[in-house]
């Protein structure tokens, strides 16, 4: 050791730069080793000393991976993969506190003791390790560093109240999954960071914690190592972990080593409690706080000076005691009790019988167990591959080919993947070791390459679960305060700088329903603020829009195709309605005043095409007294009126004043007077709208299908429907108003008082049964009495006929009549067989039951209208052209049977008998 060389213990709490200060003292000699208590922590110092130098001159050896350019002048390690006896100019040993850990802690007192630089030697870690390097290495120096911000107790919290940028510590998979889990739900998702993972997969996660994808982190204590992390709050989930052998409480100096990676640099930092960890009493957060703790007393310490020459020899001294007070005996590490183990295997004792093969079983018995399995088939796996190497030299090829294939597989969940990492993680150790396989480099490409790719697969699975990536985009670019981009589909759907978010429905924004929470308030806050460019773009859109592309529904909606931008409201009168525009307070004024114009615009217009005769009428000043008031009773009944609500004001309308209204098509019907062109569908459905509107209906009723002469009455319409709809309700079924006008003028033609039967051409104006019309003229008011005769054949018909007229017809006429008289013959021989019948009606005029909007009664003189001595035709009532009705009843005794009468024959048979 060369005389000017020295050793200088740096020590401070966590946040005061050891590690920077190593790496700058390193760099400053030619050659160097730096050992890193993780291999995560030796990967990220590893990268920072490339990026300097370059990756030619820096070499990163740990038990799993192993870059070693030719020309290495600096090598950073894992502490048990440090190279003995180099002979570098410059030596550091991180985290030298871990001199106390009861796992590791021989390791790191083996490199206190002997690892040495040529020239310089620096041990990096707590204050706590002042007395022991004082008294176990005298000529050390000691550089105290101060932490470079302040440590603060937050005292305890809840997850969901969590601030940005802390980092919630767990002491379990299981409850950093849970924990991970919670967060996801409130608060868009967590990167995990656990030592478990490999290198590749913790620096993904760290990545999304970095950069702002996500604001929490849930990791194991693994973080108080040294990674240096942008972490303002360290909450603690629990006070105690599992140490390899019991459950016991952490230490302050566990605590607070943990929570010192709060705050970095100048940044200070606050740590605390949450879940079901309670809060921590005074003294021991004072005791984080000012970074006072115990001093650690005996170091961990194995003896290295280890016997060779047979496996009881080498046994005995890893279990040789310590000589030293200051240096107490490790427990039981996992390599001793895999020795222990094989050497009771009596094909495993039979090779391991020179000091090659016991040093050669000792490298075999220090493959770290990465898959926590059971300690018999760990064992059984180090014999395996001991008797390989000791038989053959090599470990052969096809079998270690099977034992990667079964885990080169990058399917399944996270605890598979974490297994399968696992596992490769063992092949990896064993690629490393020298001498151990035919084509080591080949080998270690191999299984970095499946590593590599379980990493990725575990980032995604992980990301999957713990993560909402379209939360964590949007939150990251709402920091940055930058323009979100936003799409909208021809769907509606709608996309934030790629990510779902919800639908555009017209003008309202509908959020994706999966999001909850804090979730669901990032979505809105991203969605509103990407989508305010599209709200102005679509309301000038629309406002261009023709009126083929907007309608209005039958509740009153404002349809523009598919969506609903607004509806209707109750104007001051029932022509002037307004509208509502249905718009998102976020769109802003301008949006939602642009879309009340365009809406009023189209209904304004809807009325000024539809209801066009009620507007003419409305406008034309010159009406006036009767006449005026009567058009304004029209326009309140939106063209439709029940003549006996105004029977008083007809009567008093002259000539001139109808001739003045008939000009604007107002027809005087016997039931309605109404304007014919307001009867046609689109009018009707607007008209109901209208009522409704007015009328104040929380539901509107639907118009009647068009081109149906009926409908089914509605006994539930509220009271004024069947007359805004166009109809008027008689009986189960209510008749179109216009048709019923028409039915109105064949009755004028019947005698109402003494009788009559419906015709041919009621029904079929009507499009009835003969029972219906029955129903529908009771609805009227008519009297229907029900009947039975003998129904006529037509065959019976034409042979009296014949008879009749067979003496004033023709010679050929009655040779064509005498071919036909079989069948008069057999007609007659029929005569006594039961007759088949028929049901008719009779109609009278009287109140058959009380219309709901009054009935009016028929005109007197057979039924034509009062006042009028011509029905339509003009001709004169009684003659001309008026049918003549024949009846098929039986006559009474002495009345005449009508010769012309065409059941002349049938009626004389019965009034014989």
């Amino acid at each position: 050791m060369a005389a000017q060389s020295r050793i200088i213990a740096v020590l401070g709490p966590t946040n005061t730069g050891k590690t920077t200060y190593a790496i700058e003292r390193m760099l400053g000699h030619r050659t160097g080793v730096i050992g890193l208590p993780l291999r995560l922590l030796a990967r990220e110092v590893y990268d920072r000393i490339v990026a300097i130098r370059g990756p030619s001159v820096v070499a990163l050896v740990t038990g799993e991976e192993r870059i070693v350019p030719p020309r290495t002048q600096y090598w950073v390690c894992t502490v048990e993969a440090m190279p003995q006896g180099m002979g570098c100019d410059f030596l550091a040993v991180d985290e030298i506190q871990l001199c106390d850990d009861p796992e590791r802690g021989h390791v790191f007192t083996d490199r206190l003791l002997h690892a040495r630089g040529t020239q310089e030697t620096l041990f990096m870690g707590a204050d706590t390790m002042r007395t022991p390097i004082a008294s176990l290495i005298p000529e050390a120096q000691f550089i105290a560093r101060e932490r470079m911000s302040q440590l603060a107790y937050a005292g305890a919290s809840k997850i969901s109240r969590m601030r940005p940028r802390s980092a919630i510590v767990g002491f379990s998979v299981e409850n950093v999954y849970a924990i991970a889990e919670l967060i996801r739900r409130q608060k868009g998702g967590a990167a995990v960071v656990m030592g478990a993972l490999s290198p590749r997969t913790r620096n993904a996660q760290v990545e999304m914690y970095q950069n702002g994808d996500v604001d929490f982190l849930v990791a194991t204590d693994a973080i108080g190592m040294g990674l240096n992390l942008d972490i303002d709050h360290i909450a603690f989930s629990s006070l105690v972990k599992f140490d390899g052998n019991r459950m016991r409480p952490l230490m302050a100096n566990e605590l607070g080593q943990i929570a010192g990676r709060a705050g970095r640099g100048m940044k200070s930092g606050t740590f605390g409690v949450t879940g079901e960890a309670p809060p921590l009493d005074d003294e021991l957060a004072r005791a984080i706080t000012d970074h006072r703790f115990h001093p650690v007393g005996k170091l961990q310490w194995r003896n290295p000076k280890l016997q060779m020459g047979r496996l009881d020899a080498l046994i005995a001294s890893l279990e040789q005691p310590s000589h030293d007070q200051r240096l107490i005996k490790s427990r039981e590490a996992d390599d001793l009790r895999a020795l222990k183990a094989l050497a009771e295997q009596a094909e495993v004792a039979a090779r391991a019988t020179d000091s090659a093969s016991v040093k050669l079983l000792w490298d075999v018995c220090r493959i770290p167990d990465f898959r926590g399995i059971s300690n018999a088939e760990h064992a059984h796996l180090l014999e395996t591959i001991f008797n390989f190497v000791h038989e053959s030299g090599r470990i052969p090829n096809d079998w270690l080919a099977r034992q990667i294939k079964r885990i080169d597989r990058s399917d399944g969940d996270i605890d598979t993947l974490s297994k399968r990492l696992a596992f490769i993680r063992t092949w990896t150790y064993v690629s490393q070791r020298s001498g151990w396989l035919d084509d080591e480099n080949d080998w270690r490409s191999q299984t970095r390459a499946v590593e590599d790719r379980l990493s990725d697969a575990l980032h995604e699975r992980l990301t999957q679960r713990f993560v909402d990536r379209r939360t964590s985009v949007l939150l990251r670019r709402l920091k940055q305060k930058e323009a979100l981009l936003a799409e909208v589909n021809d769907k509606g759907e709608v996309t934030v700088e790629g990510e779902f978010v919800g639908r555009l429905e017209g003008f309202r924004f509908s959020q994706d329903k999966s999001a909850s929470g804090n979730e669901a308030k990032t979505l809105r806050a991203a969605s509103v603020a990407a989508l305010t460019p599209h709200f102005h773009l679509r309301a000038d859109r629309f406002y261009n829009a023709p009126d083929t592309e907007i309608d209005f529904t039958e509740q009153g909606g404002l349809m523009w195709g598919e969506y609903a931008v607004g509806k209707l409201v109750a104007g001051a009168e029932a022509l002037k309605p307004q509208v509502q525009a249905f718009v998102d307070d976020e769109a802003g004024a301008d949006v939602a005043e642009k879309v009340t114009r365009r809406l009023q615009h189209f209904i304004d217009r809807k009325i000024a095409l539809h209801m066009e005769p009620l507007l003419n009428l409305q406008r034309d000043e010159a009406l006036s007294g009767i006449a005026r008031g009567f058009g304004f009773r029209l326009i309140e009944g939106l063209g439709l009126i029940v003549r006996s609500d105004v029977a008083e004001d007809v009567k008093a309308l002259d000539q001139d004043a109808r001739g003045a209204l008939r000009k604007h098509g107002i027809r005087f019907g016997q039931f309605t007077i109404f304007m014919p062109l307001l009867l046609k569908p689109a009018p009707t459905r607007l008209r109901l709208v209208l009522w409704s509107l007015a009328a104040g209906h929380q539901e509107f009723a639907e118009s009647p299908p068009p081109g149906l002469v009926t409908v089914p009455s509605d006994e539930h319409a509220p009271e004024g429907y069947h007359l805004m709809s166009g109809y008027r309700a008689a009986g189960a079924r209510a008749i179109r108003i216009d048709m019923l006008e028409r039915l109105a003028d064949m009755l004028r033609t019947e005698d109402s008082r003494g009788g009559f039967e419906a015709k041919a051409d009621m029904l079929s104006i009507t499009g009835m049964t003969l029972e219906q019309f029955a129903d529908l003229m009771q609805g009227l008011g008519y009297k229907a009495e029900k009947g039975e005769r003998v129904k006529v054949k037509a065959a019976s018909a034409s042979v009296e006929a014949a008879k009749v007229d067979e003496a004033a017809a023709p010679e050929a006429a009655v040779e064509e009549a005498k071919v036909e008289e079989p069948a008069a013959v057999d007609a007659e021989a029929k005569a006594d067989e039961p007759a088949e019948m028929e049901v008719f009606y009779s109609f009278t005029w009287g109140r058959a039951r009380q219309q709901k909007h009054g009935d009016s009664r028929p005109r007197k003189q057979g039924g034509a209208p009062k006042g009028k001595g011509k029905p339509r035709g003009g001709k004169p009532q009684g003659g001309g052209n008026k049918a003549k009705n024949y009846s098929a009843r039986p006559p009474k005794a002495e009345k005449k049977i009508d010769p012309d009468n065409p059941f002349a024959a049938a009626l004389m048979g019965l009034a014989k008998k």
